[in-house]
Order: structure tokens, then C-alpha cells, then sequence
């Protein structure tokens, strides 16, 4: 029996939208900050996992700002990672010297801009100073302890930090090294292919 041409296009409409409307979601990270005796560390993984596929395993997700006076990491979309770097960069020229009014302002943008509060990512800048992590909601958290966690295994990372932290005299480089090691063997979205950058001098 043959299929009238009309029905028939209908049914390749319904099995294209069917399509559309189930793709994989992108977990693509953690990322710790650690600031200790007037240092800081930041580092994150290496994996990138589309539905239940590994796809990467060796992305670069932090990143030295301002001559490598600040750190800085993502957990989301690559491409509104980077544009939010730069935007952030933008506010740290008109701010030099102020790490928390250059996060604010970014934080306001974020929020009430028609395109960047579109950005699905989280933000995390420390200097030896200070550390925050911005979301697109307009929040800004500075943790007390200056050790920030973001990602999939974001909570393994904080926990697996603060427990060293306050059992150890460890630098804040190994501290996150370790930490995201744990956590990498922990979450399954997380691998234990870590990059770890600190300051310039």
C-alpha cells in the first residue's frame, strides 16, 4: 500500500524534530582555585564528554589575564567561556588594580545584557588576593577558605581541598593538583589530565 507523499513528508518533519529535540548534553569540567599563605594555584581537567562519550581528554580550560597577574578558569560552553574572557579583560583595563569591581562589573553585563546572559558557563578569577566565582545569575562568591570549586566534579575537588588543606602544609599547586586528582577518580565526567597554572612573577 502506498503512502500518500503529504503523510509521508509529515512523518520525516516528525523524525527530524524527534531528532532535534534529544541532544547530548556537554559536561565539560573541573576547576579548583586554592589560595594559601599568599599564594594561588588554579587548575583544571582535561575531559570533555558529550552525552555518554568521552569526546576530549586533554581541553585547556584556565588561562593566565592581565600579563599573568590572574588566573582564570571555565566550567561550560568553550566558545561563551571565551567570550566572557574577554569582556572580563576588558573590565580589568578599565580596572587595573581592582579585581573586585572589574568582577562586579562583569557580573552586572552578564546579567542584564540581551546576548551575554544567554552564556551558559561559570567563571572562576583569583589573584593572591582575592578569588571569586561569577555566574550569569549576577552572583559573586568569595568563599572565606580562598579554595573555589566549579564543574561536574566541582564538590569532590572543594571537599578533596579543604581536607588537605587543613591536614597539610602543602603549596597551593600541589594541594590542586591533588584535589582534582581525587576528584578525577571520582566523577566520571572528570579525568585526571590536569593543567595547573600560578601567577607570574
Amino acid at each position: 500500500m502506498a503512502i500518500p507523499a503529504r503523510s509521508a513528508k509529515r512523518g520525516r518533519k516528525a523524525i527530524s524534530l524527534g531528532m532535534h529535540s534529544t541532544l547530548p548534553t556537554i559536561r565539560a569540567t573541573t576547576i579548583l582555585a586554592v589560595r594559601r599563605n599568599g599564594e594561588v594555584a588554579l587548575g583544571g581537567d582535561g575531559q570533555v564528554t558529550v552525552g555518554d562519550t568521552v569526546m576530549k581528554s586533554n581541553a585547556q580550560k584556565v588561562r593566565t589575564l592581565q600579563n599573568g597577574r590572574l588566573l582564570a578558569g571555565f566550567a561550560g560552553a568553550a566558545a561563551d567561556a571565551f567570550t566572557l574572557f574577554e569582556k572580563f579583560e576588558e573590565k580589568l583595563k578599565r580596572f587595573p588594580d581592582n579585581l573586585p569591581r572589574a568582577a562586579v562589573d562583569l557580573a552586572k553585563d552578564w546579567r542584564s545584557d540581551r546576548v551575554l546572559r544567554r552564556l551558559e558557563a561559570l567563571l572562576i578569577v583569583a589573584s593572591r588576593e582575592h578569588g571569586f566565582i561569577i555566574s550569569g545569575t549576577g552572583d559573586i562568591i568569595e568563599p572565606d577558605d580562598g579554595i573555589l570549586a566549579i564543574g561536574s566534579g566541582g564538590t569532590y575537588a572543594l571537599a578533596a581541598a579543604r581536607a588537605l588543606v587543613g591536614s597539610t602544609e602543602l603549596e597551593p599547586r600541589d594541594v590542586v593538583r591533588r584535589a582534582l586528582t581525587i576528584a578525577g577518580e571520582i566523577c566520571v565526567y572528570t579525568n585526571t589530565n590536569i593543567t595547573v597554572i600560578e601567577p607570574g612573577v
